[in-house]
């Protein structure tokens, strides 16, 4: 492919990217495209909060994101970190905070 040819495609996918537009590429063809996938970067603090705000005990917040107690304390003193789908999903519902509460319902 010409490199003229790959840039322009690049860019497009990159504003999609940016704009978050889902696309349905491998992360090897994204790399070959020279797409950046930003990282999500949540901190303690972050997590500390979005927890307070939605009125929920570090149990209970565990039990939403299906995760252990005692993870959701060492995130929130800063010892350890979210990982993977974990992250993304915290991401989420800082953006939306209510978007598990069907999953409080009694």
């Amino acid at each position: 492919m010409r490199n003229s040819i790959k840039e322009a495609i690049g860019s497009t996918v990159q504003d999609m990217v940016d704009s978050k537009v889902k696309v349905s590429f491998t992360k090897k063809e994204l790399n070959s495209l020279g797409i950046i996938v930003p990282s999500i970067d949540v901190t303690a603090s972050q997590i500390q909060s979005l927890r307070k705000s939605m009125n929920l005990s570090q149990s209970v917040f565990a039990k939403l994101l299906n995760v252990s107690s005692s993870s959701i304390k060492q995130w929130e003193q800063g010892t350890r970190h979210p990982a993977g789908a974990t992250k993304v999903l915290l991401e989420v519902l800082e953006k939306s905070p209510h978007l598990l509460d069907y999953r409080l319902s009694v």
